[in-house]
């Protein structure tokens, strides 16, 4: 594929002042999904204080690692936010917990391709944002929506239609932009969750000093900066070195391949990817990850919060599933004009902010 399919989009636009990339990611910034973003679960519910991260601090810590990692390898850093800010735009209410019980529900009720919030995300952009009179979506690059539907791994998604595999071929990575984003993903939420774990006392440095990528850079923190841990600031330097130390990881390995990145933005190939972590950092990052599961994401004071989030989604399922009447009147007439209530349903559980949805649950005498 050349430089030409990255700029297309499926509906012509008269050029203006601004890049391709840019553009879309003036229409991501502009969109209602991408505001709601700001009371959407990331790990600790949006009202449990104002502190801690949501889902659209997320994608703006996102978009910045991405754009500084593009900056360095030379690639389209306009390309690296555009997809960094829509890549989460199809999350649910109440983080992970919310999506992942989307999906069982809708498995459970003979719905086999059940709820995947990559391929939701996909669905705002195209569809389900409207802003215009004559298409549904944002009418994005096909570069940014690759980038959307295939930023992290694996790019199968049994949603797809013929048309869209033709179009986006999942046998293939996709832009280098893309993979940025999925490893500044990665970056941003094991830094913020850490950050927030911390503040919130859930978790200590004591118990994450198990892990060896967190042991270097409590010591580096300790050693070069001279900051002890009883200091106010030691967290917050203790996170910066964190993001970097993985940051010029990326960056160092990068420089150990002779190849030159295609002078395209579609990469489309089978090989391994060129822009990765080095295999010692992804071990110590695999270590990392089973801590936070069990100290953090499992923790008790996490899990009670989340139950109720589990529970208010399928509620609401339930309830639209049961009686259309329930939902808006655009949404009803969607459903008249053929469209699957269970897709329906899903649309507007996914679009709720967390108050939002627990709103409503109490407005219906729910929970």
């Amino acid at each position: 594929m050349d430089k030409d399919f990255s700029t297309r989009r499926f509906y012509p636009v008269n050029a203006d002042f601004r890049c391709p990339f840019g553009r879309d990611r003036d229409r991501i910034i502009h969109s209602s999904y991408f505001r709601r973003l700001e009371y959407k679960t990331q790990v600790f519910l949006n009202h449990s204080g104002d502190y801690f991260r949501t889902r659209l601090t997320h994608s703006l810590e996102v978009s910045q690692i991405a754009r500084t990692l593009a900056n360095h390898l030379g690639l389209n850093e306009n390309l690296a936010e555009a997809i960094a800010l829509a890549h989460d735009l199809g999350h649910t209410p109440f983080g992970h917990a919310g999506g992942d019980e989307l999906d069982k529900i809708m498995r459970q009720n003979g719905h086999h391709n059940g709820f995947d919030h990559n391929f939701q995300s996909f669905r705002v952009v195209t569809k389900l944002e409207k802003r215009y009179k004559d298409f549904d979506g944002l009418n994005l690059t096909f570069a940014t929506l690759e980038g959307v539907l295939k930023h992290s791994y694996p790019y199968e998604k049994p949603f797809l239609s013929a048309h869209l595999k033709e179009t986006f071929k999942p046998e293939f990575h996709p832009s280098l932009e893309a993979i940025l984003v999925d490893l500044s993903d990665e970056i941003a939420y094991m830094s913020h969750d850490i950050d927030d774990g911390i503040k919130y006392g859930l978790i200590d440095f004591e118990l994450l000093s198990q892990s060896a990528l967190i042991k270097e850079s409590l010591e580096y923190v300790e050693r070069e900066e001279r900051v002890v841990r009883r200091d106010s600031v030691f967290r917050h330097r203790f996170i910066s070195r964190f993001i970097t130390r993985l940051v010029c990881d990326i960056l160092d390995n990068h420089c150990a391949f002779t190849q030159d990145f295609p002078q395209c933005f579609k990469y489309q190939a089978k090989e391994p990817l060129s822009i990765a972590h080095t295999k010692e950092i992804k071990e110590q990052i695999s270590a990392l990850k089973n801590i936070l599961l069990n100290s953090l994401y499992h923790h008790q004071e996490i899990s009670k919060k989340m139950f109720l989030g589990k529970r208010c989604v399928r509620k609401l399922y339930e309830c639209f599933n049961a009686d259309k009447h329930l939902l808006p009147k655009e949404l009803q007439e969607r459903i008249d004009s053929g469209a699957k209530v269970h897709r329906v349903c899903a649309d507007y559980i996914a679009s709720m902010t967390d108050r939002y949805a627990l709103a409503l649950c109490k407005e219906l005498g729910l929970v």
